[in-house]
């Protein structure tokens, strides 16, 4: 089992997960985090500290999907290991709907 970041990251960005996470196995997007599957060593402790729910378990229905696209942009984007600002708007980004499909940015972040 590893454990994915799915959409509900997107302009949310809180980074709180990143603080908690014993095997620095988070990713930077420019809008959004990853998990790198391989790296990560199924603890859990980074999905409770999630405050719009974006982290869970590669067993959730949905979760297949993820966890490729997790591993692709983490072999990819440089990795994490302190937490930064989110993003000022982020309130305002929560239950939004389609994120993926009309706001996802490929492009890597800044650690």
């Amino acid at each position: 089992m590893t454990y994915i970041v799915n959409e509900d990251c997107i302009n949310c960005k809180h980074m709180d997960c990143i603080e908690v996470c014993p095997v620095d196995c988070f990713y930077v997007g420019a809008n959004m985090l990853v998990i790198h599957p391989d790296e990560c060593i199924d603890c859990g402790v980074c999905e409770p500290e999630c405050p719009v729910d974006a982290i869970k378990p590669d067993t959730e229905p949905g979760a297949e999907d993820w966890v490729e696209f997790n591993r692709e942009y983490s072999e990819a984007w440089p990795n994490i290991t302190r937490k930064g600002e989110a993003p000022a708007d982020a309130k305002d980004w929560e239950g939004v709907a389609d994120k993926f499909k009309n706001h996802f940015d490929p492009s890597p972040g800044t650690p």
